[in-house]
Formats: structure tokens, C-alpha cells, sequence
């Protein structure tokens, strides 16, 4: 029997999550399977994946072909690295404890990597929150400045306006007084 390591759909249209299972190859998409060995979830930032790294390195290594999208998957959590690393173990190029130094050193680089990348977008997102403050303190500013010039203006002419009846007022008295 023939076996894929392939992804299944589920979830809703525009928000699809995907089961990693190991499934005879003629079976349909979402049909029956095997093993379920994990769930690559590409909704969230950066996008989950969930393996159980010791059954997929099983099934990798007893025959299991991977779709290109699950080898990608396989490659990033390393499983396809330890598949390699096992063959050389078996051709006695080197010990279990050298394969298993070498797993360790690139997954403690893998993770600084990550980890650098995940400080860089953090500072970057904060940078940009600054810049975005700081743009909206000016256009508060600057809205707070045009807002007293209409004030004043407002009321500048109020004055202009009360100070012009105060003298037409003047004016009529006096024009009444005249004409007594």
C-alpha cells in the first residue's frame, strides 16, 4: 500500500486549517486515513504547525511519501534533517550522539533565528506605533491651533460686532438728543 503524508481541509470558506495525516494514496482528500500526526494552521501569524515529531519521523522513515507542502512542513520542524542525519548513523558515517549533537545545534539556531525575527517585527511594530503617535499628536496640534485661530477670529468679530451696536447706539442717542 502505497502511503502519502498529506494535508486535509477542514474548517470554514476563507478560514481553512489543515489535519497532517498519513493516508493510503488513493484515498480521497478529506477521506478515510491512517494516522493523524499534526495540524498546520496558516490563519495565524506566523502560521501554527503542531507535530508529533516522533510518528512523522516514523512514517517518513518506513516509506511514507510527503506531499510538497508537507515536506516543506517536515523540512522547518526538522524531521526531514533527522531522517538524513538517521540514514548516516545507519551507514556509520557517525555515533546516535552526533546525530544528535547536530539535530541540537540547528534547532538552537533555528530558534535564535527565529527568535531574532520575531524581535526585529516587535521593534519594528513598535517603532511604527511610535511614528503613528507622534503623527497624531501633530495633527491634534495642529487642529487644536486652527480651532483657536476660529475662536479668536469668532470672537474678534463679536467684540468688532458689539463695539459697532455700542456706537450705533451712541449715535442714535446722540441723533435724538440733536433732534430735541
Amino acid at each position: 500500500m502505497a502511503t502519502k503524508i498529506r494535508l486535509q481541509r477542514h474548517g470554514r470558506k476563507g478560514y481553512a486549517f489543515y489535519p497532517i495525516v498519513v493516508a493510503d494514496s488513493r484515498a480521497p482528500r478529506d477521506g478515510k486515513f491512517i494516522e493523524r500526526i499534526g495540524s498546520y494552521n496558516p490563519n495565524t501569524n506566523p502560521a501554527t504547525i503542531s507535530l508529533d515529531f516522533d510518528r512523522a519521523l516514523y512514517w517518513v522513515e518506513v516509506g511514507a511519501q510527503p506531499t510538497d507542502t508537507v515536506r516543506s512542513i517536515l523540512s522547518k520542524e526538522g524531521v526531514m534533517l533527522m531522517k538524513h542525519l538517521r540514514g548516516g548513523v545507519k551507514k556509520g558515517a557517525f555515533n546516535e550522539e552526533e546525530a544528535q549533537r547536530r539535530f541540537d545545534a540547528w534547532k538552537q539556531n533555528r530558534d535564535k533565528e527565529a527568535n531574532e525575527f520575531q524581535a526585529k517585527k516587535d521593534a519594528k511594530a513598535a517603532e511604527d506605533a511610535k511614528a503613528r503617535f507622534e503623527a497624531e499628536v501633530e495633527k491634534n496640534r495642529i487642529k487644536g491651533e486652527s480651532v483657536a485661530k476660529k475662536k479668536a477670529e469668532k470672537l474678534a468679530a463679536e467684540e468688532a460686532a458689539k463695539a459697532a451696536n455700542e456706537a450705533e447706539g451712541e449715535n442714535t442717542e446722540a441723533a435724538a438728543e440733536a433732534a430735541e
